[in-house]
């Protein structure tokens, strides 16, 4: 207890300030856990939670034998892994650029252009995109019409929906992301350069065997991160992008849920459904860290 008592007093000032976020952590999401309960009750809301009658497993049986579990399911890991192959390398590769740049002043224009876009609201962004894309006064349109090619409603194709969607995540994240990157670079000791160029090595040596090394403990704890939210797509956006014309390969996991639980209020089919989305994240991110600790020696933990 002595020991207790002088560990807190030489860190209380931590725990202060750490008290906020554990308070948010615990109110916001380990809390609201308890409502999985709901998955396994036929739940009533006036009932409530315990009085609800018991049913196991029946809502996760209809989703896995409804017709639309394949669908959900392929288009939700289809979004999710081509996010994680087109849009991880993209803050990667535009770090190891800005890094090569030798102007500061340049350096930080591109810089504060690229991460802007993050602070926009995904409601503004969709917008854009719905005003570039438009088939008869977006911009896009009218480069295409200028080529003597005829105007495409790209909103209301499902073939362009995985493209589009990628594309404007990219567009959004990708400075902000990009900041990680720079800060793993600019601890990678300046002298390991300067030896590398009195021993002959040149850009692309120092760059595959000093910068990438440097910052592969940043890439591989990052990576692990995303492989945990394949299935977690950005509910938001995809769901101001949705409309009936594009639902074959738009209608993703979490709009399945919203309108199950938030329009039919069929809240223990629903709460099945992202429990299930849960676990296979959880299983991702096990899985991903588990290789990581095997072929590496960066991990979680």
């Amino acid at each position: 207890m002595g020991q207790f008592q002088k560990r807190w007093q030489n860190s209380k000032h931590l725990m202060l300030l750490f008290l906020p976020a554990l308070i948010y952590y615990l109110l916001f999401k380990y809390v609201p856990m308890f409502g999985i309960l709901i998955s396994f009750k036929d739940y009533n809301t006036f009932k409530g939670v315990w009085a609800s009658e018991w049913v196991g497993l029946k809502y996760y049986s209809l989703f896995f034998h409804s017709p639309d579990f394949l669908k959900l399911l392929k288009n939700t890991v289809l979004l999710g892994i081509s996010k994680v192959v087109f849009g991880f390398p993209a803050p990667i590769i535009l770090a190891l650029l800005l890094n090569e740049v030798r102007r500061a002043a340049l350096k930080r224009l591109v810089q504060s252009i690229s991460y802007l876009p993050h602070f926009i609201s995904n409601v503004v962004v969709v917008s854009m995109m719905f005003l570039f894309l438009s088939p008869t006064s977006g911009l896009v349109n009218n480069v295409i019409q200028w080529f003597g090619y005829d105007a495409m409603n790209f909103m209301q194709n499902e073939d362009y929906f995985r493209a589009i969607y990628i594309l404007s995540e990219i567009w959004q994240h990708v400075g902000w992301e990009t900041i990680i990157y720079l800060a793993a670079l600019s601890a990678i000791d300046p002298q390991l350069y300067e030896a590398a160029r009195v021993d002959g090595a040149n850009r692309r040596h120092q760059l595959l065997h000093i910068t990438i090394p440097g910052i592969r403990p940043a890439i591989i704890i990052l990576f692990i991160l995303n492989i945990g939210h394949v299935l977690d797509i950005g509910f938001e956006k995809v769901l101001l992008m949705l409309n009936p014309s594009i639902y074959a390969t738009a209608d993703v996991l979490s709009t399945y849920v919203y309108r199950t639980g938030i329009q039919s209020m069929n809240y223990s089919y629903a709460t099945a459904i992202d429990l299930f989305s849960s676990i296979i994240n959880l299983i991702f991110i096990l899985t991903a860290n588990w290789i990581s600790r095997r072929t590496s020696e960066t991990s979680l933990w």
